[in-house]
């Protein structure tokens, strides 16, 4: 009988069947990958602990003593890393800086799973670059987030019973101050908890002083340079904020509305002359300046030209205008055209010259305009409105209609589109540039595609609106003289001292002045933010000279036009460079399912929950095998999968350290560290197992090392987890036991230490970054270590490697699966070992053999009575014939496997029932009726029962017969 040598799906903890080996009856467990290293029984394993200098200061836990890597110990191992300073930048060893300035979060904020992306894909930036030998700068930082903040405050004042407005603005931005000095390091705090190795001696806040003063500069350079402006255009306004928002601000939600149809009566017509129209916003028809249709809709051409009356406003006419942007599906096909309050109306009334007329208060309350109706909320004007023209009979009908309502990202409110005087930076000039970045390289946006993106909203860009109408902020540097126009006669200046200076150079000594109210957006100091942190506008500094441009700028790709863009506009015209080299964009973190995370849906998890749960590292670990620009799906199977991955490092670092030779032993020392792993003639002189795993690891070192240097984090990770679990855990750390407890002393089992314990320490190098806290607290647990892993140099690339001996290593791996396979058809206990014969030509022969003990070892094999032969044995014809590969077979006597009585006879019992099955099936095949009258998936689907069964009859007949000639011959 020939059974392939397919995978067994990996080694479980097997142990040899001579005397030397202490049996383990764990063998062939179908959880094999739930196998905790912490219960390994060997016989010749005795716990040895070593003095390490880290870990005598209370800060570190070996495996030695801990069963599994406790995640409290995280803090303290930060703590630690963070006292020895070791997140500040080193130019000890040269190189070229590595620099990434971090997206700052909102004061306000409390972490969440996108914050956790962002932490771990940029540490890992960080700690990969460290190792290779590059100073490395992380600035950290915090945003003002003006809106945010602000709602934070009134909320917290309105529980005290106080109004904003009952406040002076000196009164309520102390009292915001107050709140973030006592509050606004939260955020902060839980960034940590994620082993952000952040230079925090360098952490900024968006309205710290120096940033202030960067932040007044850029707008004065602006201003100079005619780039800013102050006009009358359409915003976003937020009615109970009482200000503008910016785009990003704004969330679009589809949500159930209503679609009015409305009477327009055409002037000069008869009663049955109308136009109707349907709109969502009835109340804003205070606003319509004209009535416009598609110039080919044959049912209004007659209307053309023509005007309209105004609906409840006392006659009032609009003309009656084509325009090809009229949808003629939509509702009626006519469009009444409001530029006061709609974006499209707003484009369409200022390309035919049309007037605007604004019929809305700040507050969301009509004004004069609406006659009667001012002083109303919108939307109970809406409701009035509605009933009066019921009345008049002008209402024709409404209809139920799916809106896409905006609303406020801070707050909910339903944002009002709003003509109001703000200030605004024009864009274009800025935008050719940021352009010319991308197309001649000098910034590289990963994925390459969000190029696309990038450049088509920087071709079609629109002027910035940059005032907002807060407190919280930075106030704009514009001041304004008493009894002057304040549109005509303004100073711009750095200070107020400044502004009054040149007002009474102006105007003379007794001017009086004061300063516009309003304050910046907030991305208007973000996008000065990876120059601004490091000492601009003082180009002389420090930091300014040394960390910029920086090296990689990381964010989520939402951000990409808000943020990004404005970053690069902003650096190039302040510094005449690009801000960083690189863009990396991550996706969206979504639940299990695909969802976006939301409270409504009730599928938002926590990462300090997370934390608690399944350690930081685990948590890291699942977020980083996403790929660049796409959407990670989150669920608790990885993390639970990645938490088993924390606890195999450090049960295989029990390992290892429980099988390295005592401290005190000199001898034994000597001989592991005889062992060199960077020249190939080192390498040829090792046991095939050992150059297997050493080849297999500088390979991994080479593939990790590129992937690092191209971003390809999820390549880097699934790499590493498949050479840590399948070659080092699975097979080297099983095969090395053939030396660790082999009667022959330190000299057989040094080479194995030796080589287990330079495997694991690069391993634990790879991991690091993604890992950083188990990592540590392993590599601590190793002897002699000398520096902290945080501040190892990176392993060496361009190592030896053979590939001749992982060929060879494979063939013995293929023979113990065939092997294996074999033992689970034929129900082997676990704990027997029976014997083989390997037969193979004398090349293959030559190499196998001297991997004898470590073939018995995997394969539960009788060690005495495994034998070597280049044709088959006597008894064949009564062995199960494997084939593992070319040239390279197994004989295993059936006699040593099975009880031959028994299992012919449970194979009988098993080939009688299945030709019961088989008969059945085939009778049902066999009947025109069923065959006719059954759909079609149904006939196939016995037909392929059918088959499938009659193979298995194949198989089982060919085993009894086996089974029965094997008796005959006894």
């Amino acid at each position: 009988m020939v059974i392939q040598g397919t995978s067994f799906g990996g080694p479980s903890l097997l142990s040899s069947c001579s005397s030397t080996y202490r049996l383990n009856h764990l063998l062939f467990s179908k959880r094999r990958r739930r196998i905790s290293l912490s219960h390994w029984h060997f016989a010749r394993i005795k716990t040895r602990r070593f003095a390490v200098a880290a870990s005598d200061n209370g800060v570190f836990t070996s495996p030695q003593i801990a069963k599994s890597f406790d995640f409290t110990s995280e803090e303290r191992i930060y703590n630690w890393w963070e006292s020895q300073g070791y997140f500040r930048p080193k130019f000890d060893r040269g190189s070229d800086p590595f620099v990434i300035p971090m997206p700052p979060p909102n004061v306000t904020g409390s972490l969440h799973m996108g914050h956790a992306m962002f932490v771990t894909l940029e540490d890992i930036m960080v700690r990969y670059h460290r190792m290779k030998g590059r100073p490395t700068l992380w600035l950290p930082g915090t945003d003002h987030a003006g809106i945010a903040t602000q709602l934070v405050v009134e909320r917290m004042l309105a529980s005290e019973g106080i109004k904003r407005v009952e406040l002076s603005r000196d009164e309520f931005t102390e009292r915001v101050w107050e709140w973030k000095e006592k509050y606004g390091g939260a955020i902060t705090n839980q960034i940590k908890r994620l082993g952000a190795s952040c230079d925090w001696t360098r952490e900024h806040f968006t309205l710290d002083e120096q940033l202030s003063r960067a932040v007044i500069e850029a707008f004065v350079r602006l201003h100079e340079k005619g780039l800013i402006y102050q006009g009358s255009y359409m915003v976003n306004w937020a009615p109970a904020l009482q200000t503008a928002v910016s785009d990003l601000e704004v969330e679009y939600h589809e949500e159930s509305g209503t679609l009015y149809h409305i009477k327009y009566r055409v002037a000069g017509g008869s009663r049955s002359d109308f136009l109707t129209i349907a709109t969502t916003r009835p109340e804003t028809l205070f606003g319509d300046v004209a009535i416009a249709v598609h110039p080919k809709d044959d049912r209004y051409s007659k209307y053309v030209g023509g005007m309209a009356i105004v609906p409840l406003t006392y006659g009032r006419h609009v003309p009656i205008i084509a325009d090809k942007h009229v949808d003629k599906d939509f509702g009626t096909g006519v469009l009444k055209i409001s530029p006061g309050h709609d974006h499209n109306d707003y484009f369409i009334a200022r390309k035919l010259g049309l007037p605007i007329l604004n019929v809305m208060n700040k507050d969301g309350t009509l004004n004069d305009v609406a006659g009667l109706y001012s002083g109303l909320d919108r939307f109970e004007a809406r409701k009035k409105l509605w009933a009066d023209l019921e009345e008049t009979g002008l209402a024709v009908k409404t209809e139920p209609h799916t809106l896409r309502v905006p609303r406020s990202q801070r707050g909910g409110e339903i944002i009002e589109p709003l003509v109001s005087k703000q200030w605004f930076v024009t864009m274009e000039p800025l935008a050719e540039k940021a352009l010319q970045a991308v197309e001649k390289g000098d910034l590289k946006i990963i994925p390459e595609r969000f190029e696309r993106i990038y450049n088509h909203w920087l071709s079609n860009i629109k002027d910035w609106c940059i005032s907002r109408q807060l407190w919280w902020g930075h106030r704009i540097p514009v001041w304004y003289i008493v009894g002057k126009d304040c549109e005509e006669e303004y100073i711009v200046a750095r200070g107020a001292d400044e502004a009054l200076a040149q007002a009474q150079q102006k105007y003379g000594k007794d001017v009086k002045i004061y300063q516009d109210p309003d304050v910046l957006d907030t991305w208007f100091s973000s996008a000065l933010w990876p120059f601004s942190t490091l000492g601009w506008p003082n180009v002389s500094a420090e930091d300014f000279k040394l960390f910029y441009p920086t090296a990689m700028l990381e964010t989520g790709h939402d951000i990409l036009f808000f943020w990004v863009a404005r970053m690069v506009m902003m650096g190039i015209e302040f510094t005449g460079k690009v801000p960083f080299q690189y863009v990396y964009l991550h996706g969206l973190i979504r639940d299990s399912q695909g969802r976006k995370m939301s409270k409504t849906l009730g599928n938002v998890i926590d990462p300090l929950d997370t934390i608690k749960e399944f350690g930081t590292d685990a948590l890291r670990f699942t977020l980083s095998l996403g790929t660049a620009g796409q959407d990670l799906n989150l669920s608790t199977e990885r993390l639970t999968s990645n938490k088993a991955f924390t606890n195999k490092l450090w049960n295989a670092g029990k390992f290892v350290l429980q099988n390295l030779p005592s401290q005190s032993d000199a001898s034994a020392w000597e001989d592991v560290l005889s062992y060199e792993f960077d020249k190939e003639e080192s390498l040829h002189r090792l046991p095939l197992s050992e150059r297997w795993v050493i080849s297999k690891l500088h390979i991994l070192i080479d593939g990790v090392t590129a992937s690092y240097d191209k971003y390809f984090f999820g390549d880097i990770g699934r790499e590493t987890y498949d050479f840590f679990w399948g070659d080092f855990a699975d097979w080297y750390i099983e095969a090395s036991k053939a030396r660790l407890y082999h009667s022959g002393g330190h000299s057989v089992a040094s080479v194995a230490q030796a080589v287990l314990l330079y495997v694991f320490e690069n391993i634990l190098k790879l991991l690091h970054p993604f890992m950083p806290f188990v990592t540590e607290e392993l590599w601590q647990a190793l002897p002699n270590r000398e520096a902290a892993l945080i501040v190892s140099p990176w392993p060496q690339t361009s190592l030896p490697r053979l590939s001749n001996s992982i060929k060879k290593f494979e063939n013995l791996q293929a023979l113990t699966r065939a092997i294996r396979n074999a033992r689970a058809e034929y129900s082997v206990e676990p704990v027997k070992c029976i014997s083989a014969s390997i037969v193979a030509n004398e090349e293959v022969l030559q190499y196998i053999s001297k991997e004898k003990q470590v073939l018995s070892l995997l394969s539960r094999l009788d060690l005495q009575n495994v034998h070597f032969t280049n044709s088959p044995p006597g008894n064949a014809d009564q062995s199960v014939h494997l084939v593992a590969g070319d040239g390279l077979e197994a004989y295993l006597p059936l006699a040593d496997m099975v009880d031959i009585t028994s299992e012919i006879e449970r194979l009988s019992k098993r080939l009688s029932k299945m030709q019961t099955e088989y008969d059945g099936l085939t009778a049902r095949l066999s009947s025109p009726k069923f065959v006719e009258k059954a759909p079609e998936d149904i006939v196939r689907g016995v037909r392929e029962k059918a088959t499938e069964t009659q193979e298995k009859i194949t198989l089982t007949e060919n085993r009894l017969a086996l089974l029965k000639s094997t008796v005959l011959v006894s």
